[in-house]
């Protein structure tokens, strides 16, 4: 294997994940994980994820899709969409945080009630029980049904059957005992890190620490497995030390494969996509700091409300703003060097790109 460098690490680090488009099914197995997102801007992440690794892929296919798919919604490091058979690795899964005994009556009361109806929208649970409202995560209020739904959700007492208007819609489920064996909990965590390597590779080793960390959002009852998965995966996994920091990779895996020479092609990436989705690997590759910055005030934002990052070649060279507008899609670009490259090879894929944006969210092609 020749000398592995930061070109060979950029390289690779694109092209191991914007493979060949693909089915849909098939895309989601070989990430392993879709990271989503409801802000639409100009579409959701998932979708704007998809586009680029789907064969004619459209907003919104994968909600459409969904129920007749062997996949759910649940948690990962984040959450998202993920094949069905990656649940086993966290299911039945403990939260951190015990329902008091009144929360498990109401629990049992409205599994009871989505058993007897099969599928229920929230607000069918709202009228029946009369829940009233909690306060939230962020300090807001919140009604107390759709609260407890995405709890037992989350503990395995649910599963997301569909979307009606992009409101979860619920069937009961149950998942197979768990395993109290200390060697099964190893494997499954062992699993697990697996899994995030896999999608997230090449992985500074600040980032497989980080997402370990995550890993207690998804499996909360491995931390402990987690953690040890992790040490030993470092002394399996493939490793380079370049300027101070040392990089992960699967042992099966080349970096330095000529396989990984960048196309023609321009792309906007979503801001969670695996390519730009790991903000520490992000700078150390692009020599430059991306940030999401929907929730940042206006006046201070730098990229915009809702930047996707623009990648040409192996480089990530700047941000595009993208809405609809009437039925037109409307864009403004922003670049690392403060222009747009003079290339005309560049400003040719970028329309080509503009125009793949287009079909994908239905967009009048007249639209400038």
């Amino acid at each position: 294997m020749p000398t592995i460098t930061l070109d060979h690490l950029r390289r690779y680090a694109i092209a191991r994940t914007l493979f060949k488009p693909t089915t849909l099914l098939r895309a989601i197995r070989r990430l392993g994980f879709v990271q989503a997102d409801p802000m639409r801007a100009p579409a959701r992440a998932q979708d704007l994820t998809l586009r680029h690794r789907v064969k004619g892929y459209r907003a919104g296919d994968l909600e459409r899709r969904y129920p007749r798919l062997p996949i759910d919604e649940d948690c990962l490091v984040n959450y998202g969409f993920l094949p069905r058979e990656h649940l086993a690795l966290m299911h039945p899964r403990t939260a951190e945080r015990r329902w008091d005994r009144a929360t498990q009556r109401r629990a049992a009361e409205v599994l009871a009630f989505v058993r007897e109806r099969r599928r229920v929208h929230p607000r069918e649970v709202d009228a029946h029980f009369a829940h009233g409202r909690v306060t939230n995560y962020w300090g807001g209020s919140s009604n107390a049904s759709t609260h407890l739904l995405d709890g037992m959700h989350y503990r395995g007492l649910l599963r997301v059957a569909r979307r009606d208007a992009g409101t979860r819609v619920y069937e009961a489920v149950e998942h197979p005992p768990v395993d109290a064996d200390p060697k099964e909990q190893a494997r499954r965590a062992a699993a697990l890190i697996e899994l995030i390597v896999r999608k997230y590779a090449p992985l500074p080793a600040r980032s497989l620490t980080y997402l370990t960390y995550l890993l207690k959002y998804g499996a909360p009852h491995l931390q402990s497995h987690t953690r040890a998965a992790m040490r030993l995966a470092r002394e399996h996994l493939a490793s380079i030390e370049l300027d101070g920091v040392t990089w992960y990779w699967p042992a099966d895996e080349n970096p330095a494969s000529r396989r990984h020479a960048p196309d023609d092609a321009v792309r906007l990436l979503a801001p969670f996509d695996p390519v730009v989705w790991d903000r520490i690997r992000f700078e150390l590759l692009w020599d430059w700091a991306y940030r999401f910055e929907a929730y940042t005030p206006a006046p201070k934002r730098r990229f915009g409300y809702y930047a996707l990052p623009l990648l040409w070649h192996d480089r990530v060279i700047g941000w595009g703003n993208l809405s609809m507008v009437g039925g037109q899609l409307k864009q403004q670009f922003g670049y690392v060097d403060g222009r747009a490259p003079r290339d005309p090879a560049f400003k040719t894929a970028l329309a080509d790109e503009i125009a793949r944006m287009r079909s994908f969210l239905g967009a009048d092609s007249t639209g400038r």
